[in-house]
């Protein structure tokens, strides 16, 4: 994944991305660097539109977010419900607490 990571901050440093520039930013960081994974991440990006890619699969990852997004939505909504309920009841049993001081 360091590789990857990498490939992007080259991209959006402007940079072009080369064996030895991938290879340069990876030991920066202090990683092992093995040649044959870096050569062979610049020959996989040869000639992909990183942008494009990126765009595509913000737009992929979107819908499998949204079921996880509303999935922690539900329980959050039915515990304001639960304590909306709790408040009522407290309420209501300080009213009659009160009902009964004035008899």
């Amino acid at each position: 994944m360091e590789y990857i990571y990498a490939a992007l901050l080259l991209y959006k440093a402007g940079k072009d991305i080369t064996e030895e520039a991938v290879t340069a930013v990876l030991q920066a960081a202090g990683v092992d660097v093995n040649d044959a994974r870096a050569k062979a991440l610049v020959a996989a990006l040869d000639g992909v539109d990183i942008e494009e890619a990126m765009a595509t699969a913000a737009v992929a990852a979107a819908p499998a977010a949204a079921p996880a997004a509303a999935a922690e939505a539900a329980p959050a909504e039915e515990e304001a419900a639960a304590e909306e309920e709790e408040d009522d009841a407290a309420e209501e049993s300080g009213m009659a607490g009160l009902g009964a001081l004035f008899g």
